[in-house]
């Protein structure tokens, strides 16, 4: 393992000196610039800064590279645990990215929870399956409330919800109460699994950048390769728990579990819910231009459960299977993985209310909770499966969540990235997600 006496061993092609002398360590422990967090986000910047010409030292954690993207390969299976999707690869940077690496890519389009963009199984809320004019007027009176949405958000005020929005342009519908429900579940529920939180917590601007421009993909190899690969020929010191960041006469100081590292200047990019928790201590104090940023913010409930079976008992063909009605309240949707790994899984979320409420739970409770859904809509076609994955980013130290939402008080322009540096030598940066 790497530490500033024993530089490098983490990373290949970086010697291990670590019977250097006093000289040689202090160097070890100095840098042009200091990187914060080995996810995609920081792997991403220290290349960068290292095409430039600067020496860079990247610290994580974790005892891996790549963050909240984390491949499971236990039992010879695929997981992504972490980030998932690429919502979209045109004009992607990700996209681009994993061409440049040669990573293979599955056409998967259901990550945005569209109503009907690809072929789904619905179930209506009495368990009944809905036939495709039921399931084309259900999707014309979404996309009809989402059309209208878009003036009204803008219109907005910084403090609406976008649960607030939505019951607004509903009114204005005219339906009965059976047809305004199933499309106000709708939006919530896409709210939940879009950002983790119900309609009425997220802010009426938090989907403004819930777009899809092209197809989106997912990764059969895993989403990681994408990680190991931007981490290539850098000083990645992997188990360095940083816990302050302060400013010196000289540059910056970073203090870890492992000892201190110099620099002229850092670049931050832990999570939202690392920064929310104070892990990390600034000296001084981030600018109010980034606490108001923060403020603003918040870590969500979401986790995956994967589900993988001997045989298929859902339709083939189909991208995934969704439920209406109360039934449906914690699962309502499972995506069919079997386009990656021609196995028979399903993907469902934990996604905020479901997340907190089951985060106490075994993973046998979870799995059990999904398949009783499965089954009321299968009855015993559905066998236990033969694996299951829950995963559990809620408790995890180094993210506290998977990804963040924004609160309401946010108007249309949202919590603008701080344009400058903290005193041109602290610099947070780093995005929610990769997709989920």
């Amino acid at each position: 393992m790497s530490t500033p006496d024993t530089p490098g061993t983490d990373t290949p092609g970086t010697a291990d000196d670590s019977t250097a002398g006093t000289a040689d360590r202090a160097a070890a422990a100095r840098a042009d610039t200091i990187v914060v967090g080995a996810g995609v986000a920081g792997l991403a910047a220290a290349r960068l800064i290292a095409r430039a010409g600067r020496r860079v030292i990247v610290l994580e954690a974790r005892d891996r590279v790549g963050g909240r993207v984390f491949t499971d390969r236990t039992g010879g299976h695929i997981t992504d645990r972490g980030a998932s999707w690429i919502h979209g690869i045109d004009d992607s940077p990700v996209a681009a990215a994993a061409r440049a690496f040669g990573m293979p890519m599955v056409e998967f389009t259901v990550g945005g929870y569209q109503p009907d963009s690809r072929p789904l199984t619905y179930f209506d809320a009495t368990g009944e399956r809905l036939d495709e004019a039921a399931v084309r007027g259900y999707a014309d009176d979404i996309r009809t409330v989402n059309a209208a949405l878009v003036d009204v958000i803008a219109r907005s005020g910084p403090d609406a919800t976008y649960g607030e929005v939505v019951e607004q342009v509903l009114a204005e519908q005219g339906w009965d109460a059976e047809r305004a429900e199933r499309v106000r579940e709708y939006n919530d529920r896409r709210a939940q699994e879009q950002y983790g939180i119900g309609m009425d917590g997220l802010g009426a601007h938090g989907l403004d950048d819930d777009t899809v421009n092209g197809d989106e993909v997912v990764f059969p190899n895993g989403y990681d390769e994408l990680a190991t690969r931007f981490a290539e020929g850098l000083d990645v010191r992997r188990e360095h728990r940083v816990t302050r960041v302060r400013r010196t006469s000289g540059g910056v100081e970073v203090d870890t579990d492992r000892g201190v590292f110099a620099a002229a200047d850092v670049v931050v990019t832990v999570p939202v819910g690392v920064l929310h928790a104070g892990d990390v201590v600034f000296e001084p104090a981030l600018p109010e231009t980034h606490s108001r940023a923060l403020s603003l913010l918040r870590m969500n409930a979401f986790e995956k459960v994967v589900l993988r079976f001997a045989e298929r008992f859902w339709d083939a063909g189909v991208y995934g299977i969704r439920q209406l009605g109360d039934e449906g309240e914690w699962w309502h949707s499972w995506y069919d993985l079997g386009r990656l790994h021609d196995e028979p899984a399903l993907l469902t979320f934990a996604a905020g209310p479901a997340a907190v409420a089951t985060r106490t739970w075994s993973d046998d409770e979870i799995v059990a909770s999904t398949l009783a859904q499965l089954r009321r809509l299968y009855g015993d076609a559905v066998p236990a499966p033969t694996s299951a994955v829950v995963t559990r980013w809620q408790d995890d130290p180094f993210s506290r969540g998977s990804y963040a939402y924004m609160l309401p008080g946010v108007g249309r322009r949202r919590p603008r990235r701080p344009r400058r540096a903290h005193r041109r030598r602290a610099a947070p940066r780093g995005r929610g997600d990769l997709g989920r």
